[in-house]
């Protein structure tokens, strides 16, 4: 526990006040910016920082240049540091019952500068680490040109109070027949989907990725023809040289790409949905040449009925009757059935596509039906959908079939 001293001693709502060690630490954990107060010739300031928390030290980074940095050097500079996660708003039936759920943290003290370079060191590494762990191994160190510009200061959590509240609606009993709605609309801060800037042609890395289910996730897989990875951005110059042929798109569910920037945009929206849990995008790659030669997704998965839809699926004109198309399908089916244990494959195309239907019936998928008008055409007529499907029980003599188109012929005699 933090003894509570006149500055951290509240004098209403007490029992929103703690001074625990542990509540501290987890919003200073948590959070990743706190407000900097101090005074300046008499006037004060407050100023937006980034923090990390080691041990019973707040370190605030800033510029060599800025002014509480400049007013910490000698005998340290007061400041008082607030930290606040906003957990839910509270809509009171009454104007005055309106409030927020919250935890907050408050901190004085005297912040000195950190002059040791290894102490400097260590506490940079570690704001970089707070913002991804392992990050630090996974970019470059600071040159010296860009320590001596950065300044630490270190802040000793001595004088700290913890104030929260959480729960509901508090109205006034008299309120409770008022016509209003009332209640608790949660808020908490969540990750969106990483934009790679441009140039980057790095695949996006392990601790960027959100903990999801497996059959959320794009595993690599590895063919004697065709290698799948994760689709990315850094795809999308060759993917769209390798699909440029218009009869590549002619039965697909949206326009050719005009250029590379088009593909782009057709890979940031699968990686959309992969980040919403709709879709799970894979490039294909040639896997004697290494070249991109296409794309292919599960979509519509649900592991709670053990099942998945294979499709999106374009591949560039040199490599159709090549097995590529055939071997992915056999490591997407291996993956679904053997791997995260489905119970049924579907895939789904346009009545038009009749070489799509002829090559999934000799994946061994049963026709199921018809989805009359079941989609819009990129050119705006209304699409009826063939649906079929493979079920595990029909997997084994379906996986013997795959096999064997992909088993090579007798060799000529010369």
């Amino acid at each position: 526990m933090y003894p509570p001293t006149p500055r951290t001693t509240a004098t209403r709502s007490r029992d929103r006040m703690s001074y625990d060690r542990a509540a501290a630490h987890a919003v200073l954990d948590e959070a990743y910016h706190c407000a900097l107060a101090f005074t300046v010739d008499g006037e004060p300031r407050v100023l937006p920082t980034l923090h990390v928390r080691v041990g019973d030290t707040l370190y605030l980074h800033g510029s060599t240049g800025s002014r509480p940095l400049l007013a910490a050097r000698g005998d340290g500079l007061p400041v008082c540091v607030a930290v606040t996660l906003l957990d839910g708003l509270i809509y009171g039936r009454s104007q005055f019952h309106h409030s927020a759920n919250y935890r907050s943290v408050v901190a004085h003290g005297t912040a000195h500068l950190v002059t040791d370079a290894g102490e400097k060191s260590a506490v940079l590494t570690a704001l970089v680490e707070k913002a991804a762990a392992g990050r630090s191994a996974d970019s470059r160190p600071p040159s010296r040109r860009e320590l001596a510009e950065t300044a630490v200061l270190a802040l000793p959590l001595r004088e700290v109070s913890v104030r929260a509240r959480t729960g509901g609606v508090r109205d006034e009993p008299g309120d409770h027949d008022l016509p209003h709605w009332a209640g608790v609309l949660p808020l908490r801060l969540t990750a969106g989907r990483p934009e790679p800037d441009t140039g980057v042609t790095a695949p996006l890395p392990a601790y960027l990725r959100p903990d999801r289910s497996p059959w959320l996730e794009p595993a690599t897989l590895r063919g004697a023809h065709v290698v799948l990875e994760p689709l990315d951005l850094a795809h999308a110059d060759d993917l769209h040289a390798a699909t440029a042929d218009p009869q590549v798109w002619q039965h697909l569910g949206s326009h050719r790409p005009a250029d590379p920037a088009g593909t782009a945009e057709t890979i940031r929206a699968a990686l959309d949905a992969h980040h919403r849990g709709e879709r799970v995008p894979w490039v294909q790659r040639c896997a004697v040449t290494g070249a991109v030669v296409g794309s292919t997704s599960y979509y519509e998965v649900d592991p709670d009925r053990r099942a998945v839809a294979i499709g999106y699926t374009y591949l560039g004109r040199p490599w159709w009757r090549t097995g590529v198309n055939t071997e992915a399908k056999l490591l997407l089916l291996t993956r679904a059935f053997e791997e995260l244990g489905a119970v049924r494959v579907v895939w789904h195309t346009d009545i038009r596509n009749e070489r799509s239907q002829r090559a999934i019936e000799r994946l061994g998928a049963t026709r199921e039906g018809v989805l009359r008008r079941h989609r819009l055409r990129p050119d705006g007529t209304w699409r009826d959908t063939v649906q079929y499907s493979l079920t595990d029980e029909e997997w084994p003599n379906a996986q013997a079939r795959l096999r064997e188109r992909l088993r090579p012929g007798p060799v000529p005699a010369r």
